[in-house]
């Protein structure tokens, strides 16, 4: 089930893709059940486009996004790994290295379908 994005997510999602301007996913045709994965999967052409892209997100965006993947409501299992170290690097250095650790031992866990 998609979760209900908020403006807060949806001021991202248009950060990160202005030339998007759906909630459903490209490829699926079902509503987005997160803001990274689409972006990463559908929408930036590759990993380079992709990293612009969250470049383009600020410190608090980050701090919320963050939030968000540690308390489950943004998932990130389905995305490729260049694209999580493009993630973890940001959230290192935009909230902090703990954090950005435990996003990827969740990473590598859901990875292994342990989660």
């Amino acid at each position: 089930m998609a979760r209900k994005f908020d403006e807060r997510d949806f001021a991202i999602l248009r950060k990160l893709a202005p030339e998007y301007s759906g909630i459903l996913c490209p490829e699926s045709g079902h509503e987005f059940h997160s803001i990274l994965p689409p972006v990463s999967n559908h929408i930036a052409a590759d990993e380079e486009d992709f990293a612009e892209r969250v470049g383009r997100l600020s410190d608090e965006d980050w701090i919320y996004l963050t939030d968000r993947i540690l308390s489950g409501r943004e998932d990130l299992g389905c995305m490729p790994e260049e694209d999580i170290e493009t993630i973890l690097i940001r959230i290192e250095k935009a909230v902090s290295d703990e954090a950005a650790e435990r996003i990827r031992r969740l990473y590598r866990l859901s990875g292994c379908g342990v989660l």
